[in-house]
C-alpha cells in the first residue's frame, strides 16, 4: 500500500498515510463538482467513502463531469464515480447512494466529513443543518461562469450567511469546476490528515475583465 501512496508518505508520512485508512466520508453530489472530488480524494487513501446522487448522466454534463464519458447517459452517477474510484485505488471502500440527500441523512451513516457537492442552495442548506445536528464539519464548493466559492465550515451557519433562494445558474466553464473542487478536496484531505486548515473562512475566486485571477476571503461569524 505504501509503494502505491509513495508521494502522499513522502509528504507526511507512513503513519498519517495509515490513519487515512479509518476515516469516513461523504461527497453529496458527483456531477461536476462530484466527479473532479472522486479522482481528487478516491485515490488518496481514504479508508471508506459514500457518494450520493439520485441524478442520471445527461449529454451535456459530459464536458465538465470528468467521471462520466459519452455513452454513460442515463446511468446513474453516483454509481459510475463509485467505479471509478474503485478501479483507480483498491485501499477505498466506495458505496454509491442513488437516492437524494434527504433519504441518505435519514441512513444514519457516520463520517467524519461532509463535502457538498451539490449545484443548490435548498439543499447546502439542508446539508448545514444535518451536519450542525450531528456535528460533523462540511466543506461547501460551488461554481459559476468563471467564479466559484469554498468554505470549510464548522461553526459558522450556512443557512445564517447565504439566503436561501432557488436560483438557476449561468453557464459553467470546465476548467473552474476542476479547480474548485481541487480546493475542497485540499481541505478535506488537510483536515483528515490531522493537518491545520482555516474554518469558517469563505474563499472567492473569479476572474476579473482582465483576466486576472481575483481571490478574496471572509471570516464569517460563529455562535
Amino acid at each position: 500500500m505504501m509503494q502505491y501512496f509513495h508521494r502522499q508518505v513522502q509528504l507526511w508520512g507512513e503513519e498519517t498515510q495509515r490513519s487515512l485508512q479509518d476515516k469516513k466520508i461523504a461527497i453529496i453530489g458527483s456531477g461536476g463538482l462530484g466527479s473532479s472530488l472522486s479522482y481528487a480524494l478516491g485515490a488518496s487513501g481514504i479508508g471508506e467513502i459514500h457518494i450520493i446522487d439520485f441524478d442520471e448522466v445527461s449529454v451535456h454534463n459530459i464536458h465538465r463531469q470528468i467521471a462520466f464519458k459519452v455513452g454513460d447517459e442515463g446511468k446513474n452517477k453516483a454509481s459510475i464515480a463509485a467505479q471509478t474510484m474503485r478501479e483507480r485505488c483498491p485501499y477505498v471502500q466506495v458505496t454509491a447512494h442513488e437516492c437524494d440527500f434527504e433519504t441518505f441523512s435519514m441512513k444514519g451513516i457516520e463520517v467524519d466529513l461532509i463535502i457538498d457537492a451539490t449545484d443548490n442552495l435548498p439543499t447546502r442548506g439542508k446539508i448545514d443543518e444535518y451536519a450542525r445536528s450531528v456535528e460533523t464539519p462540511w466543506v461547501y464548493g460551488s461554481v459559476e461562469a468563471f467564479n466559484g466559492q469554498v468554505c470549510f465550515f464548522d461553526n459558522a451557519s450556512f443557512n445564517d450567511v447565504f439566503k436561501i433562494t432557488q436560483k438557476t445558474p449561468a453557464g459553467i466553464a470546465a476548467p473552474i469546476v476542476m479547480h474548485i473542487a481541487s480546493l475542497q478536496a485540499n481541505l478535506a484531505l488537510r483536515y483528515l490528515a490531522g493537518l491545520s486548515v482555516k474554518k469558517d473562512h469563505l474563499y472567492y475566486l473569479f476572474f476579473n475583465e482582465e483576466g486576472e485571477l481575483v481571490t478574496q476571503k471572509f471570516g464569517l461569524p460563529t455562535a
